[in-house]
């Protein structure tokens, strides 16, 4: 794979280094001397992987780091320091800024490589969810997804452990516990199981399971719907770096080698959760707009365009399997008066009241949109005319038994009904959704002719 790497250092030597080591991997490497130039590419949306210098003049690597991280337009971007310092306490002081990991100079090929494929892959994702929610409402996503509330929402989570060797009283079992509801997975055959079963929010793993594959549990965990978007860290020994790129290739977010740091844990940990919090808000937002294209605002049902491709399916479906289809069409009787006498606010209360008691008289499988207005549809699978006229009859009661509330102390309600159309697919003669559909509606136009507040059926 390929993407635009931005390697920032003030040495031009440096530069030219890491340059020629990524260009022969056919990364696409954009450069900075300074952090002012650095942010500027990045809030341009030019850069997928950040390598950042620490030590620089006027603003060094932590500081440029943190103002990326703070940024909602640029916070989703990774980031790796590359950097001489070596110290633990340098390698936390970057981790803390947002830092996606820490590299020492001189930098490792195979290292420098293995990190950049893996960190682009997961920009790609993050990418695509921000398109698609954005394309919703960018202005609530940037708001959401401030720094400040990623990193509370990520102060914790459920945290599990897959690990043969480590004991339940371990100083790592201990430390996480502190703030984390942590869970030792002991016996790694069991592992895919409670993984996929629970809700965690992070996990755990050791790269050399007794008797298990620790790399083949991961590639599971990332094809099974409810664990693909778990991060994974890895607990390495240290030499594991042909296991550890292959467990960065196949879907590990990231690892730390035994002996733990458990601050380093802890920092890795968090930075994870930040971003796993970051792209559940993305993922959320993605979900409600797609909600937005095909529900109804007012009443929640479905709207008339989801019916239209549900209506297909289910047909389709009667006809390959000769099971019934019934379509029943639902209008509120003289609307029109109800909103003259009481308002509009009373004649959507109607609505809404009309629709949840249609919703809640209806199986699970059953299908109620609102078609337009105060007009319903219902479609029942696999219900005959005689069962979908009583289904309808028990709604026409249910709404004319009980007046609907006007949201006023001194109203007693507006008794309101409904009529109903049904009609039911034909067998064994040239029927079509758009016919099965047109009987329904002159079922319904013939109960309004008929008086109103009653059932009528219509056969082909």
């Amino acid at each position: 794979m390929t993407a635009r790497v931005l390697v920032v250092d003030d040495v031009a030597t440096n530069i030219r280094l890491l340059e020629a080591r990524l260009m022969a991997e056919y990364f696409q490497v954009l450069t900075a001397a300074n952090g002012k130039d650095a942010l500027q590419i990045c809030r341009s949306g030019q850069a997928d992987v950040v390598l950042l210098d620490v030590m620089m003049p006027e603003m060094d690597g932590f500081e440029v780091c943190r103002q990326l991280k703070s940024d909602p337009a640029t916070m989703h971007i990774p980031v790796v320091m590359v950097t001489a310092l070596d110290s633990q306490e340098d390698k936390l002081q970057g981790l803390e800024a947002g830092a996606d990991d820490f590299l020492t100079k001189p930098v490792d090929d195979f290292s420098l490589v293995t990190r950049v494929k893996s960190l682009a892959r997961l920009k790609m994702t993050t990418d695509d969810l921000r398109l698609r929610a954005q394309n919703g409402d960018e202005l609530a996503i940037e708001n959401f997804t401030s720094m400040e509330k990623l990193k509370s929402a990520a102060s914790s989570g459920r945290i599990g452990i897959v690990d043969d060797v480590m004991a339940s009283n371990s100083d790592t079992i201990r430390f996480l516990s502190q703030i984390n509801d942590v869970e030792l997975i002991s016996n790694p055959h069991d592992a895919l199981i409670k993984i996929a079963s629970d809700q965690y929010d992070l996990i755990l793993m050791s790269m050399y399971l007794d008797g298990a594959d620790s790399l083949r549990m991961c590639s599971h965990l990332r094809t099974i719907e409810n664990t693909r978007n778990i991060p994974i860290i890895g607990i390495a020994n240290s030499g594991g770096e042909e296991t550890l790129s292959r467990a960065l290739e196949i879907g590990l977010n990231d690892f730390v080698h035994r002996p733990i740091d458990l601050a380093e844990l802890a920092a890795r940990i968090r930075t994870q959760l930040i971003r796993k919090r970051y792209n559940d808000c993305l993922r959320s937002s993605v979900q409600q707009t797609i909600e937005m294209a095909v529900k109804d605002a007012l009443t929640g049902l479905h709207n008339r365009r989801y019916f239209e491709t549900q209506f297909q399916i289910l047909f389709d479906k009667a006809h390959a399997t000769n099971k019934p289809l019934s379509v029943v069409m639902c209008d509120i009787d003289h609307f029109k008066s109800v909103n003259d006498t009481f308002g509009h606010d009373v004649g959507d209360n109607v609505i809404r009241d009309c629709a949840e008691r249609i919703n809640n008289s209806v199986r699970k499988n059953d299908l109620v949109c609102r078609f337009g207005g105060e007009e319903f549809v219902i479609l029942m699978p696999e219900t005959s005319e005689r069962m979908a006229a009583l289904v309808s009859e028990r709604i026409r009661e249910t709404i004319s038994l009980e007046p609907v509330s006007a949201n006023s102390a001194d109203e007693e309600g507006v008794s309101i009904t409904m009529s109903f159309g049904v009609s039911t697919i034909e067998f064994g003669s040239e029927d079509s959704k758009e016919k099965l559909l047109r009987r329904a509606d002159l079922a319904l136009y013939n109960a309004k002719r008929g008086g109103r507040n009653r059932v009528a059926s219509l056969a082909a």
